[in-house]
């Protein structure tokens, strides 16, 4: 999730205008069972903060607040998963950046109280875009995710003067070698074949706008390098950075697009910057090497709330902080208007088509092969040019564990 003070004010009215309510604390709890049947949700929903998930509520699909189940682990602000009362689509709050994505799904996963290894999960979340590839209140589908921040940074006043930034790969020396030192937790693929099932489901969705929205991309449209700003809301196919820092600016930009295509084989591109994805990605990945879901079962939504870097001619700091972008409240209305095609397509089709899966047809998992199969990126891919055996590591500079 990506959200600047500037929306706070827009997030709460939102919020309560969705759910009647502005606190989840109004609806009732219902503790877990001491039964031992589990349930077994056919879609989960993951969002991050209120405005992102009351829009799932009191909607006329499915009623998500039927069954609000306490999960010990969850985080003290979120602590209930919703679901409906036949328990088949379910949602949770995760709370804000990598540490409570991490822990909230690890608590899912290792609860006991859900049966998911059939489960289809719904990453939907707001995020940055990238002026170059798309415009606010678009809707972006990612098959990878890189956790772009996990470099060396070297403060931008004191980097060597042929440096273009002052993050650079792990273990190297200059910021176009591939990074030496890996913590696995740098790439995820996904599988790009359910891509493009949601991709499909999506695009019967009629996007939402706003009159701020179209007025400030205008701006963009003073160059042909932005083209894609300058246009309206629509699906697209193209992937997702994950960093803490709620970064803003075309170098930093520029920068993470880089370090995208560096990791990716060349394959990926980057369009949307969040602070959750490679977190989440990471306890589902641990809980499908244990058996207790599938991670070929996966989509990465991100719906845009706000442009990464300016238009021609404002600063960065005036287009972080105090610029009208207009794009938070059409984003947010829009992670509903296509993720429910999504999760009734799905929920519709399931003994059709959806409780078997969608067959990858591609590489799924993180950079260590931990699922088994071989990434067509990272260390020991055709795209290192330093192949190297990715379980023979030993003690790297300053400690770290190094290939």
């Amino acid at each position: 999730m990506r959200f600047s003070s500037i929306y706070t004010a827009a997030a709460c009215l939102l919020s309560s205008f969705v759910s009647g309510s502005s606190s989840l604390a109004e609806t009732a709890v219902v503790k877990p069972s001491t039964s031992t049947s589990k349930i077994t949700p056919k879609v989960f929903i993951i969002t991050h903060f209120n405005p992102e998930a009351a829009v799932w509520w009191n909607i006329p699909e499915f009623n998500l607040l039927a069954q609000n189940i306490t999960v010990p682990g969850f985080s003290p602000l979120f602590p209930e998963a919703h679901c409906t009362a036949d328990g088949s689509i379910c949602q949770l709050i995760t709370g804000e950046g990598e540490i409570n994505a991490a822990v909230t799904l690890t608590s899912l996963v290792r609860s006991g109280l859900f049966d998911l290894r059939q489960t289809y999960f719904l990453i939907a979340g707001i995020g940055g875009i990238n002026p170059e590839i798309g415009t606010t209140a678009s809707v972006t589908f990612a098959r990878f995710s890189i956790q772009v921040a996990l470099q060396y940074e070297l403060d931008a006043r004191e980097k060597p003067d042929n440096f273009s930034t002052g993050y650079f790969p792990q273990d190297t020396n200059f910021p176009d070698q591939y990074p030496q030192s890996i913590y696995g937790t740098e790439v995820f693929e996904v599988n790009d074949a359910l891509r493009q099932v949601a991709i499909g489901f999506a695009t019967k969705a009629t996007l939402n706008d706003s009159a701020a929205a179209a007025t400030y991309r205008a701006n963009y449209a003073k160059s042909t390098r932005f083209a894609a700003a300058a246009q309206g809301p629509r699906i697209l196919a193209c992937d997702s950075a994950t960093a803490d820092t709620y970064f803003s600016g075309a170098l930093l930009g520029e920068a993470f697009a880089n370090y995208t295509k560096l990791v990716t084989n060349g394959t990926g591109q980057y369009c949307t910057s969040e602070q959750e994805d490679n977190a989440t990605l990471e306890a589902l990945l641990r809980g499908a090497a244990s058996g207790l879901l599938d991670f070929a079962r996966i989509i990465v939504m991100r719906s845009a709330s706000d442009f990464d870097f300016p238009p021609p001619g404002q600063s960065a700091f005036f287009h972080l902080v105090y610029a009208e972008q207009g794009g938070f409240a059409p984003a947010v209305q829009n992670l509903y208007r296509a993720g429910v095609k999504i999760v009734g397509g799905i929920v519709n089709g399931w003994d059709a088509t959806y409780s078997k899966g969608v067959a990858a047809n591609n590489y799924v998992g993180d950079i260590f092969g931990t699922l088994g199969g071989k990434p067509d990126f990272g260390p020991g891919s055709k795209f290192d040019n330093k192949a190297v055996n990715l379980r023979k590591r030993g003690p790297g500079r300053q400690g770290k564990r190094t290939l």
